[in-house]
């Protein structure tokens, strides 16, 4: 009997896993769906980040009402709920292909990022929950892992079906059937998308009572209302300047990625040369297709390098926060990252696209470090401050419309000026965490969403 509920425990952690693979590969296609809608839909740099906005906005809509949903209705129902909304959000996505509508664009986003949003919020401690309590950390740091990689693979197909032949050059020009190839490729992926998370849904409605009971019961009795969580948030300067951080960190991330193979395509990087195909695995990646330079959808497939930096930086980062102080490392990965967007600003040209790919891997650490440093020194509750960083993730929405106009006014190396920003004022949290009180221990403090 215990063997068989051994068994079972862990598919249930298994499927909990899948869910952490799908969110990162779905939040991914973002950077080569940016691209794509801004080539099929002939849009400025700007108007094509609005795809990243209806994205990420619906952390900040999102966030507070999912805690409050899973208090009520316990993890199971609200994953089926969450996924849900996934499938509507993918058939969103499946007509706004089909009717090339650029609006349906941005509210299928909005939808299949609510229920991702959802998702997060309950499976986070829901992996955690699923087996020796000992090994909890170890199982969410596995179940990320998975993500990191979905965020690694998606580029590398949202490129292959989004953008061949797309082109966004000055004075280029995209056939019908380009554009008719680009749209059939979206439909496709989120097609199968919508698929894999019904597949998921009932999954999960067959093995619910197996879940549930290996789960601990939540104690999610949450401490009055969304205003009183929010009001309590915001009673504390910690909580607040972790949400500035957090905001600034998913918004630089973001704006780095989501104008990546905008940027590598650029003529003043690597559009007219063909150093990136020299690179053994990126080149190999990117599969020249024997014209010189790098075209938009081989520009694509090389911004899951800049994601997979990240999963590799937090096999790195795991290491060194075993050695280093959490806030010294902060400090040191977010001055890194910022001289190496100053670096592209100022001296741009194929050197630049190399150094920008390498930031991803000094951004790993960054969102849960913050997180734990602030859930440490916040004086508000653990829910309320976790609330409250989640919804600063809408970061993510509202930096690549800055990072998009300034790219619109000058170029996409100067537009990395914005990012370096931010990571200077992260490095300055950095620092005074470093020096503020701490007010939580380590060990007390729950596990990050991101």
């Amino acid at each position: 009997m215990a063997s068989t509920r051994s068994t079972q425990t862990t598919l249930a952690y298994a499927a909990v896993t899948t869910l952490f693979f799908a969110w990162g590969f779905i939040t991914s296609l973002i950077d080569p769906l940016v691209a794509a809608v801004k080539g099929v839909f002939t849009l400025t740099n700007f108007q094509a980040q609005a795809a990243a906005f209806a994205f990420f906005i619906a952390y900040g809509v999102m966030s507070f009402p999912a805690a409050a949903l899973l208090a009520r209705v316990k993890s199971i129902p609200t994953i089926l709920i969450a996924l849900g909304m996934m499938i509507a959000g993918c058939l969103v996505m499946l007509v706004a292909a089909n009717a090339a509508v650029f609006t349906l664009v941005l509210l299928g986003l909005f939808i299949l990022a609510s229920g991702i949003t959802v998702l997060q919020v309950a499976a986070n401690p829901l992996a955690a929950a699923l087996g020796d309590p000992r090994y909890s950390h170890l199982r969410l740091t596995l179940s990320q892992t998975f993500n990191s990689l979905g965020t690694f693979l998606g580029p590398l197909l949202g490129a292959h079906l989004f953008l061949k032949g797309v082109e966004v050059k000055e004075g280029a020009a995209i056939t019908d059937a380009v554009r008719a190839d680009a749209l059939a490729g979206i439909d496709s992926a989120y097609f199968w998308i919508c698929g894999l998370i019904a597949a998921l849904a009932v999954f999960f409605w067959l093995s619910r009572r197996v879940v549930t009971e290996a789960a601990p019961p939540s104690s999610a009795e949450a401490r009055g209302s969304i205003g009183a969580l929010i009001a309590d948030a915001f009673s504390s300067r910690w909580a607040l300047f972790g949400g500035l951080a957090i905001f600034l960190y998913v918004g630089a991330e973001v704006s780095i990625g989501t104008q990546m193979a905008l940027f590598l395509n650029s003529d003043a990087v690597w559009g007219q040369s063909d150093a990136p195909f020299g690179v053994p695995l990126l080149g190999f990646a990117m599969g020249s297709d024997g014209v010189h330079g790098v075209s938009l959808q081989e520009a694509g497939k090389a911004v899951a390098f800049y994601w997979g930096g990240a999963m590799v930086g937090r096999a790195i980062g795991s290491a060194l926060l075993a050695r280093v102080r959490a806030s010294a490392l902060l400090a040191l990965f977010t001055a890194v990252a910022a001289a190496m967007c100053l670096y592209v600003v100022a001296v741009g040209g194929v050197t630049a696209g190399f150094v920008a790919l390498c930031i991803g891997l000094f951004n790993s650490i960054m969102f849960p470090v913050i997180f734990t440093l602030t859930l440490e020194r916040s004086s508000a509750s653990e829910e309320a401050t976790s609330g409250l960083l989640c919804t600063a993730i809408i970061g993510g929405a509202f930096l690549p419309l800055l990072v998009g106009r300034v790219s619109d006014a000058s170029s996409y190396s100067a537009a990395l000026i914005v990012p370096a920003a931010c990571y200077l004022v992260l490095c300055l949290f950095a620092i005074g965490a470093g020096r503020a009180r701490v007010l939580r221990r380590e060990d007390e403090v729950g596990p990050s969403i991101h």
